[in-house]
């Protein structure tokens, strides 16, 4: 079964850093740098965070997975990543289905 989750990180030293980065680029779709949502299934997941442990200094460095609940509120305020007019229809339909609108 698939479902999302959202995958955050804090990695102390920048060769990590760079490495659990481009490990995360390829299994996952970045929101943020150190942010990322996975889509797929618990085994693809548990692959996916087998491969950033390899990675990270487990004493000094943060890795944290949260589930998305598959009908929960999806909102963002501040200011857009995209310019107006351009909408990135790369995420799933739920979580791309109400773009924002910013009346500033």
């Amino acid at each position: 079964m698939t479902q999302n989750w959202l995958i955050g990180y804090d990695i102390t030293n920048p060769k990590r850093l760079g490495r659990v980065h481009r490990a995360m680029v390829n299994r996952a779709t970045p929101i943020e740098y150190s942010i990322f949502l996975y889509i797929g299934s618990e085994k693809g997941l548990a692959e996916c965070l087998a491969t950033v442990n390899s990675l990270i200094d487990p004493k000094t460095d943060d890795v944290r997975c949260y589930p998305l609940p598959s009908r929960g509120l999806q909102e963002r305020i501040g200011r857009a990543t995209l310019p107006e007019g351009i909408q990135w229809t790369g995420l799933p339909t739920p979580l791309g289905a109400a773009p924002h609108i910013n009346k500033s």
